[in-house]
């Protein structure tokens, strides 16, 4: 094999190839350690096996265009459109008191020369590498309210794998990876070019897809959140190198007073507060090569203060055998997520409905985008998911809301990938798909 040939495929590999896997003593270890439970959580009884019941598979998605006229499919009484197309990897959105939509385009980029090299031959057939980020946050102005948007401007450009927008106090703050900046703003502007201040350093990057760093506000606006993901699958690089991540960190407008709200939350992306509450939840992605059923990602309130077991153990106190005998007494105080999402989903965008365009049912609840799964032998995920809410707490188990990304499982293909989920102020739901480049619209008939 020549070096070159050699280097491609160590860069295949990258995407391909999931750990070596347990020995079969690890595995028995294991299954003593952390056995097979039934838990209790907020939403459901929760069957979890134990770690390795089944191997750790790699299964990537393979994008292919959305047939002409083929939408998602939402439940009878919904009408799915194409709000945008064309669109370079629509991760996030912001809607403006004004209704301008706000969307944030950026996705993975190469962090090493193998990544470099799979990236530029396309090696990752879920488009979630490339070799550049569009990096920029785009306008998208619908000025004759018939759900086609008329304007579409460069709101703001040059920025670094941009997610997280937030307006607050004539400032409209933006999450890079690496940094929180914040520009002044004026309503119905269709650009940002006045000079930004950077308020607050990041952790950049992160493990598989977690450069994402979100923002909200406080509902009094007095506090910001920003959510920060691990730099790891499960601390295997050291903790030295999970400082100030796996963490909800709370701070002033200003970057100022900056402190961890919540921790041991691997990758915590979509934030929301519930209605009528000042409850925080968050939609968090749980750790991967335990096996097709571990750990489920989750939906759940965050209370201040409150550890939730990454590394060392998930669901509470089940222990995670690869970090096993380490900080029981933090263990001890791992807190069960409320809303258990599914296992691998890459449950990532979290809107909480608080229109009156959806039937009764759906007020109040939660909306979850889930990007799909990369590391379970069949499917997860690849869809929206509701959970409803009845008095500010979870009501039911998730269930499918829209559907229809997954063109054919058993070639793996798929039309497009979830992210974020988003209200227009007449109550239409708005949810990004950035494989596919577009953005769909849900409206109830």
């Amino acid at each position: 094999m020549t070096r070159i040939s050699s280097f491609l495929a160590a860069a295949a590999l990258l995407l391909t190839a999931s750990c070596g896997g347990p020995t079969q003593q690890e595995k028995t270890e294991a299954a003593v350690l952390t056995p097979a439970d039934t838990i209790a959580t907020e939403s459901d009884i929760l069957e979890l096996p134990e770690p390795y019941a089944t191997k750790s598979v790699t299964k990537r998605s393979r994008i292919v265009e959305w047939p002409q006229a083929t939408m998602p499919t939402a439940p009878i009484g919904f009408l799915v459109t194409q709000y945008a197309a064309g669109l370079e990897s629509p991760r996030n959105m912001y809607v403006l008191p004004n209704g301008d939509v706000l969307v944030a385009e950026a996705n993975t980029v190469p962090t090493g020369p193998k990544e470099e090299v799979a990236a530029a031959l396309k090696l990752d057939p879920s488009k979630s590498l490339r070799p550049t980020s569009a990096n920029r946050i785009t306008l998208l102005r619908d000025e004759r309210s018939n759900g086609r948007p008329e304007v579409r401007t460069a709101f703001l450009e040059g920025l670094n794998q941009p997610f997280g927008m937030l307006l607050l106090n004539g400032y409209f703050y933006v999450a890079n990876t690496d940094a929180v900046w914040r520009y002044p703003y004026k309503e119905g502007q269709t650009s940002i070019t006045a000079k930004g201040e950077k308020i607050l350093d990041l952790p950049a990057g992160g493990y598989n897809n977690h450069w994402t760093r979100n923002l909200l506000a406080s509902p009094d606006g007095q506090k910001i959140y920003v959510s920060v993901g691990s730099a790891s699958n499960v601390g295997e690089h050291g903790m030295k190198e999970e400082e100030r991540r796996a963490n909800i960190i709370e701070i002033n407008p200003d970057g100022s007073d900056e402190r961890v709200y919540a921790s041991g939350l691997r990758n915590p992306v979509g934030m929301d507060w519930a209605p009528g509450t000042n409850v925080l939840w968050t939609a968090v992605n749980e750790r991967d090569e335990l096996g097709d059923e571990l750990v489920p990602d989750y939906l759940t309130s965050v209370q201040e203060g409150g550890f939730y077991g990454w590394p060392y153990s998930y669901f509470g106190q089940k222990v995670d055998p690869r970090r096993k005998g380490e900080k029981p007494e933090l263990v001890k105080t791992a807190i069960v997520p409320d809303v258990p999402l599914g296992s691998h989903t890459a449950s990532l965008g979290l809107a909480f409905y608080t229109a009156e365009q959806f039937p009764e049912r759906y007020r109040k609840g939660a909306f979850i985008g889930q990007h799909g799964s990369w590391n379970r032998s069949d499917f997860s995920g690849y869809k929206v998911v509701f959970v409803p809410f009845q008095n500010g707490k979870p009501a039911g188990k998730p269930e499918d809301f829209l559907t229809g990304f997954i063109a054919n499982a058993e070639n793996n293909e798929v039309y497009g990938r979830p992210v974020g989920v988003t209200m227009l102020p007449n109550g239409i739901l708005l949810v990004t798909d950035d494989a596919g480049g577009k953005i769909w619209r849900i409206a109830a008939q």
